[in-house]
């Protein structure tokens, strides 16, 4: 299946590969597929050095001796050749080892042409949690998503479907295959981004009665068993774990934010904040921010403590509330339906790299605003109105509008694409296309 994230790693291979570089990404993403197959096809020899299954490789670099010389004993130690001019190394599960880390600033400022790819899971914590010397503005990073909804096309075989989006959300156009998009839609819903999730559902046919279910209760299951790791205590990692299963009932909330004494009438802020931050980095959930006011730049404007949680993949936010598949092809009317719609969107605008903005000004009445994402673009800021089905009453895009007076507002929904009354209407397969 292709990724995007392949444009990524060409273009660190054709800018020279100055830098190690470091892919970073929730469990089950596809980074060490992606990356194999990448060093397959572009270099003569690659070295994949795993150090969960080397574990002889971390006490190597925990040695009081050079870089280099660590380096030498390393491929003495896994029996390899290396060939520096043409090779590539790739350090799988690099977590393993902070030393191993704090040496790829060897590797960098080396007059050698050392080319070094790495990956590991929970990186994202780990590097948070460093003890070593972080060799920062030594590494390239890359962070990896699930498969979105392009990608998941794609992969599909659904090409030109994925030209006909594209065209039709430049040129506000309905498209003529709406209703099976829509479906398709619905499908991903399900099965989710997450690469075998999504390639059990491929190898079945497309026949959701024999997709296997239990790929993605094993995924969360694994999640949920990484929260122990890279902890301080027991205590720290019931605390990310109650977060996380609190999620799905946190997304209803009344108050659009999330809050903490859902989880425990007398939890405050200070007792959470490091096994949040655990989780942001894991990369297991997406934090969307609250703007204090919708201005330019809205990262100087945001409100720290009001803040929405999503969870990195639709189709595992689907198992956690453990929604029968039928209620959702069949698009069937349920009261979490707007819920899932949003953390879908969520989703997708991460993939391409949107910080995830919200707006609700908190008053009552007449002057209550709330617009479910804020976007930034070089035509200023944009309201984003989310509809899971047809109805498109927007009362609070309305207030914003005249309030505001942005250049354009978008409204995704079921509707097809089109553009009225300034505002561009997006079906909810097209979201991939907003940049």
């Amino acid at each position: 299946m292709k990724r995007k994230i392949y444009k990524e790693l060409l273009a660190w291979k054709n800018n020279g590969m100055e830098k190690p570089l470091m892919v970073i990404g929730s469990r089950q993403v596809g980074k060490t597929y992606i990356i194999k197959e990448f060093c397959e096809n572009e270099f003569d020899n690659y070295i994949e050095v795993n150090l969960q299954k080397n574990p002889n490789v971390i006490k190597i670099f925990d040695e009081s001796i050079s870089v280099e010389e660590k380096f030498k004993k390393m491929l003495l130690e896994i029996d390899k050749k290396y060939n520096i001019e043409k090779d590539i190394i790739f350090f799988d599960e690099i977590q393993e080892s902070e030393s191993l880390i704090a040496s790829l600033k060897y590797f960098c400022e080396s007059e050698k042409p050392y080319k070094i790819i790495a990956a590991g899971s929970l990186l994202g914590v780990k590097l948070r949690r460093f003890h070593a010397s972080f060799p920062v503005g030594k590494v390239e990073m890359i962070n990896m998503k699930p498969m979105d909804f392009e990608e998941f096309l794609d992969a599909l075989g659904k090409d030109q479907w994925i030209e006909e989006i594209k065209r039709c959300y430049e040129k506000n156009t309905p498209i003529s295959i709406h209703e099976r998009l829509l479906d398709t839609y619905r499908v991903y819903l399900y099965v989710g981004g997450m690469p075998e999730s999504v390639k059990n559902y491929i190898n079945v046919d497309e026949d959701i009665f024999k997709y296997n279910q239990k790929i993605k209760k094993n995924i969360v299951d694994s999640y949920i068993d990484d929260m122990s790791k890279y902890v301080k205590n027991s205590f720290e990692s019931a605390k990310i774990e109650q977060i996380y299963k609190s999620i799905p009932s946190q997304l209803g909330n009344a108050s659009n934010k999330f809050q903490y004494a859902k989880i425990n009438k007398n939890a405050r802020n200070r007792d959470y904040e490091l096994p949040l931050d655990w989780l942001i980095a894991s990369s297991m959930i997406n934090k969307c921010t609250n703007l204090s006011t919708p201005q330019i730049p809205p990262k100087a404007f945001e409100d720290d403590n009001t803040f929405k949680l999503f969870i990195n993949d639709v189709g595992l936010l689907i198992t956690l509330v453990e929604l029968k598949f039928n209620d959702v092809l069949l698009d069937k009317e349920y009261m979490f339906k707007g819920e899932i719609a949003e953390n879908y969107i969520a989703q997708q605008l991460c993939a391409n790299d949107i910080t995830l903005h919200y707006f609700r000004n908190d008053k009552s009445g007449i002057d209550n605003i709330d617009i479910d994402f804020i976007l930034y673009n070089d035509d200023g800021i944009i309201p984003i109105e989310v509809k899971a089905g047809n109805n498109t009453n927007s009362t609070s895009l309305n207030k914003f509008i005249k309030k505001y007076k942005p250049k354009y507002s978008i409204r995704i929904s079921s509707k097809n694409f089109g553009f009225e009354n300034n505002i561009k209407s997006i079906p909810l397969y097209a979201v991939f296309c907003i940049k």
